[in-house]
């Protein structure tokens, strides 16, 4: 609203100046109305470090089959180095400049053939498909984020640097100087009753969750018993029972089945169980 005032003052003056002199007064303008059509950003643009990137992508243990989405892109550091290892990436950026830049750094980096940028609101963005998400935002912007990233497919390893998700603690927590480095891993949902079998007895779980971590009890051959801890990552599951039996087990969609046991002189516990809610 200010610059109208101005724009409409030197338009009247530009039968008394000279053509080259209007010429930048009309260049002068078009800039000016680029900059007030730019967007309002949520978060200041301020590059990760070098070593910060490499942190985040090790966290992450970044591989050629993965698909890393970088919310909050910038220059494009972090998806050009997700595609030097190897793996697809995309950049996600609000800042028409900021795309801009990231696509010419792929470019002289090599890699613009898996590393690929896009204008667009974050919150919009279609991040489904990612196996790694890193971000370089604000808590308040990824507590909003929060809802959408754990609903992202179990075993989904989110990375942010500086910002943690307030109450969901992260699974694995780095400092590189004074730089704080968190990831969480998005963990299958176990929340509810099951029923199956304990070797040949009969097992019933009542669980609740919070994140990746389950409190509830089991019921053995109809004796109950408390679970003194509990815990998913991604879609692996550890049970430890107040008797004492450990339940380690993999958790696919509405069943859970048995893994082999963590040591080689003790038997794997063999159970399954299906989801009744």
């Amino acid at each position: 609203m200010m610059l109208e005032p101005s724009r409409t003052f030197r338009r009247a003056r530009l039968t008394t100046i000279a053509p080259a002199a209007a010429a930048f007064i009309t260049l002068s303008d078009s800039a000016l109305a680029q900059r007030a059509d730019r967007p309002q950003l949520d978060v200041p643009y301020v590059p990760t470090p070098p070593e910060v990137v490499e942190r985040m992508l090790e966290m992450a243990a970044v591989r050629p089959e993965d698909f890393v989405i970088d919310l909050g892109s910038g220059d494009g550091r972090i998806a050009i180095a997700a595609a030097r290892k190897g793996a697809r990436a995309l950049g996600i950026d609000i800042d028409p400049e900021r795309v801009l830049e990231a696509q010419d750094n792929a470019r002289k980096a090599g890699v613009q053939d898996r590393a690929q940028f896009k204008r667009q609101d974050l919150f919009d963005a279609r991040i489904n498909d990612a196996t790694v998400v890193t971000m370089y935002l604000l808590t308040k912007v990824n507590l909003d984020l929060r809802p959408r990233i754990l609903e992202l497919k179990p075993g989904t390893r989110v990375v942010s640097h500086s910002f943690d998700m307030g109450n969901w603690k992260p699974d694995i927590h780095s400092e590189i100087g004074h730089r704080q480095v968190f990831m969480w891993i998005v963990p299958a949902k176990a929340a509810g009753r099951w029923t199956g079998l304990l070797g040949t007895s009969s097992l019933s779980l009542d669980l609740q969750q919070e994140y990746q971590y389950l409190t509830g009890s089991a019921e053995i051959a109809g004796s109950t018993v408390a679970v003194r801890e509990g815990w998913v990552h991604g879609t692996d599951m550890h049970l430890t029972l107040s008797d004492g039996r450990k339940l380690r087990g993999r958790i696919d969609r509405d069943r859970m089945h048995a893994l082999p046991a963590d040591h080689d002189d003790k038997p794997a516990i063999t159970w399954h169980a299906s989801r009744l809610s």
